[in-house]
Formats: structure tokens, sequence, C-alpha cells
């Protein structure tokens, strides 16, 4: 376990000095806000300090220490180009209460990226005020509760396949909709009939997760969409999943009303330990006006940020969102340009049915090995045989530095493996994940009691998950 910084204190030690301050209160500040007994700080050294913090960082697990396989989640790597262009003082030292005159670069920037992200995703206006993929789709869904409500429809029901994401549910609940789960089909992919037999008048939205969970792209998707339509229902992308469809198709053309993206994903921004994040939403031109304020415009040649009284959703997001993060997404977009967007689905797809054959033998794939950016395994066979656990599996891989996949999720797979390897990661680094799995498989069968262990070279050794996710510890006790 890693030591505090109070546990490296030793009385009497500095690493700062302060220059002399007289006795007696500070001039101009009221007695109830002075101290009645001095600060707790550690007292360590200068070198002591930065050792400490040091160590701290390369604790925890990311993309830029090894390969981080995370299913649906898209942990790609982030061009530190980016990170220079976001921290330029240009960007950063700005702020949002500024005058529009002071500030047209980063107008330009909020404008230009909705603009390409209309074109890319084939929609007609786009909102950057999102801040996460879940925000999104909060936002995606209040748009079609506006869009009914204007057209004096009291539709209730939102249908989501059984594949879709887990925070899918949950965004229909907060619009006030109701969210109704549609079977999939024997393929993996939505079942016409049983969508058929789900649509009726009362349908708001059908919710599309492209391609699912499962990494499936629904062949069926133009008739999907069309079922929907002749309801009277707005269709809704998740679009976390575009890194798979970059520059290959759009989802307005599929016919889609609505999407929310990631950027902290698809678009090579930073992802993990809570954010940040931003989740943009497009919608077709029968829904633009219900978009929240504020928003760009430009007026004879000067952007400016204009705010209003919106017929549709208010601000969803203090001032206009994740402006860090979309500016690296920016920088990311005209970096690799049109042609790199389609490099990088295809490096993507590839990358995982490659992983996908390679593992299959030992964890079978129960919908195929040919997937698109992910795939879904399944360590039921293993448990049969050995006793040993999906979870098991994934505890054991850490401690090889490889990051976990995501686990149990999709339910429609029993103990399931969803593996994600994106774009940015070398054959080399796909072929040690097959040979870590290999001989993880060979350690299940040999001494199964050594994964119920693992992980035995992390910082902390296996946790009590349920207690650590319901009376979580954060903090050292001050002494």
């Amino acid at each position: 376990m890693a030591k505090t910084i109070f546990d490296r204190s030793k009385a009497g030690r500095r690493g700062y000095r302060f220059s002399p301050v007289p006795s007696g209160r500070p001039e101009g500040i009221p007695g109830e806000y002075l101290r009645t007994r001095p600060a707790l700080l550690p007292e360590v050294g200068e070198a002591e300090v930065v050792r400490h913090y040091t160590a701290l960082s390369v604790l925890n697990h990311h993309v830029d220490k090894d390969f981080y396989p995370l299913g649906s989640c898209t942990m790609k790597y982030n061009p530190k180009m980016n990170e220079d262009i976001a921290a330029n003082p240009a960007f950063s030292g700005i702020h949002p209460e500024q005058d529009d005159e002071d500030v047209q670069g980063a107008l330009e920037v909020m404008h230009t990226l909705e603009h390409k992200l209309s074109i890319i995703c084939g929609m007609d206006a786009f909102s950057l005020q999102g801040v996460a993929g879940a925000h999104g789709e909060m936002l995606g869904m209040m748009l079609a509760r506006r869009y009914f409500d204007e057209r004096g429809e009291a539709r209730s029901k939102v249908l989501v396949p059984d594949t879709a994401h887990g925070t899918n549910p949950a965004s229909v609940h907060l619009a006030g909709f109701t969210a109704h789960t549609i079977k999939s089909g024997a393929d993996g992919g939505v079942d016409l009939d049983v969508l058929r037999d789900a649509l009726d008048g009362d349908t708001a939205v059908l919710m599309l997760t492209v391609p699912n969970t499962l990494g499936l792209f629904e062949r069926r998707i133009i008739d999907i969409i069309d079922c929907a339509h002749r309801h009277g229902a707005l269709c809704y992308m998740d679009g976390a999943n575009l890194n798979a469809l970059l520059g290959r198709a759009r989802p307005g053309d599929m016919g889609f009303d609505i999407i929310h993206i990631n950027l902290h994903k698809t678009f090579s921004t930073p992802h993990g330990g809570g954010g940040p994040g931003a989740g943009p939403v497009g919608v077709k031109r029968a829904l633009a006006h219900l978009l929240p304020f504020p928003r760009v415009e430009l007026d004879a040649g000067t952007y400016r940020l204009v705010d209003g009284v919106s017929t549709g959703v208010r601000s969803i997001h203090s001032f206009y969102g994740n402006f860090a993060i979309c500016l690296r997404a920016l920088a990311y977009l005209e970096r690799v340009g049109g042609e790199g967007l389609a490099r990088i689905s295809a490096a993507a797809n590839l990358n995982a049915n490659y992983l996908a054959k390679a593992v299959s033998d030992l964890f079978p794939i129960p919908y195929g090995t040919r997937c698109m950016h992910e795939f879904v395994a399944s360590g039921q066979d293993l448990k049969q045989a050995c006793g040993v656990r999906t979870l098991d599996v994934a505890k054991r891989l850490l401690d090889f530095g490889i990051h976990a996949p995501t686990i149990y999720f999709p339910l429609v797979v029993p103990e399931a493996l969803m593996v994600e390897p994106t774009e940015t990661e070398s054959k080399e680094t796909l072929d040690r994940f097959v040979a870590v799995m290999k001989q993880i498989v060979a350690e299940a069968k040999e001494n199964p009691g050594l994964l119920a262990g693992a992980p035995y070279s992390c910082p902390v050794r296996r946790l009590d998950e349920v207690s650590a996710n319901r009376q979580p510890v954060v903090a050292a006790p001050l002494q």
C-alpha cells in the first residue's frame, strides 16, 4: 500500500520558506475567518514531496503506460500535440465571460467543430454543451420530449435493445419516458419481428447503439429505421462507438434523427478517471430549433455567442461545455483529415477482427468473430471446466501490465469479456495480449487458485468490490 504524504512527515522538516509576517491579527481579515490552531500540514522536504507524487503518478494504469482494451470505451492513445494546443495560453487563459470580440478564436473553434461533426455524422446541427456521453444521451432524450410536446403528442415509450449501452435506460427515465427492452435476434442484431410487435402509437423513440455492444453493425438498419418512422417515432443513435464508422458511414444517411457522440472516445481526447469528457448532440433539421442556448453564430464575419429564449431545451451546462476537450477534438480532426478518419476506422475494425480470431479458441465468441471495432467473448467454458470466473481472468491480466477488458457486459453473453483494441495498438501489442491470455488459460487449468488470488503485483490486492462501491474510502483519516 502506498504511503500518504502524512506518513512521510517528520517534525521540523521544511520544503519552503516564508517571509516573516508581523504578529497579531492580519489587517483586514475578520476574526471569524482566522485559524484557532495551526493548519495540519505534512512536514517534508522538497525532494520527498516530488518523489511522493511522482510515485503516485505511475500507480494508476493509463493508455500511455500500456494496453487498455476496455470494451465500448475506446481508450485510444491521445496525441500530445493536442495537449500542447489546449495548453496554449491564448486558449487556456481566456474567461468564458469575456466579450465576443476578445475570444473570436475560441468561438471559431466551436463553430468549426460543430460544422465538422455535422458533416461527419450527416446531421444538420450540433450542440457542444454535453460534457459526457450520458449527458449527451440525456439531452437527446430531452430534445425528443420537447419535439413531441411541441406537436401535442403525449408519447411515453422508448424502445432500447438488450445490447444497448447501460446508461441508455437512465437517460430515458430522466427525460420522462419509460424504457422498454427489446430482445435481440439470434444473430445479435435487432429482430425485426420483435421490433414490429413493440412499436405502436405510444412509441416516442427507438434508441440504438450502432455498432451495438457486441461489436456488430445492424445490417438491416434501413429497414429498422423505416419501421420506426412509419409509427411516427424518432430514431436516436448512441454514437459512443462511432470510431468504427468514421469516414465509412454516416448515421444521418441511415435515417437517424438524433445522435450523441463521445469526443473523449472517438476523437482522441483524454478519457477516464471521471473526466473530462464531452458528449455533443447532433440533430436533423426538424429538431435544430430545439437545441439549447447559447449557440455560436457567424454574423458578417464575426462570431457571436448568442443567447436567447429557446423553444426547446434550456442550457444543460454552464457556459458552453468542456471547451478544452472540444479544442483537442478539433486539433485531432484537422490533423488527420477526412482520409485519416477512414483509415482510423479501418484499422480499429481490423485490429478487433484480428484479435477476435486469435482468442476465439481460448474464449468462444457466441456471435461470431466477424465484428466491427470490438467483440465480446465468453469465459463460460473456462468457468465450467476450472471454476475460474471472468473476474479472475480480468484480475490476473493486471499482473501482466494490461488493463482488464470490460466484463459481464452485455448481459446477453455469459461470463462476458468485451474487448476493444482500438486502431492505435500495434500488431506486437495484440500478439502479446493473446500470449498472455494463453498463459492465463494454462494457469487456470493447472492452478485455478492462482487466478482466484490475483492480482499480485498491483498497489493493492483484490478488493471487496461490494463494500468498495457502497462504502468507498477515498481519503486517509487525518490524525
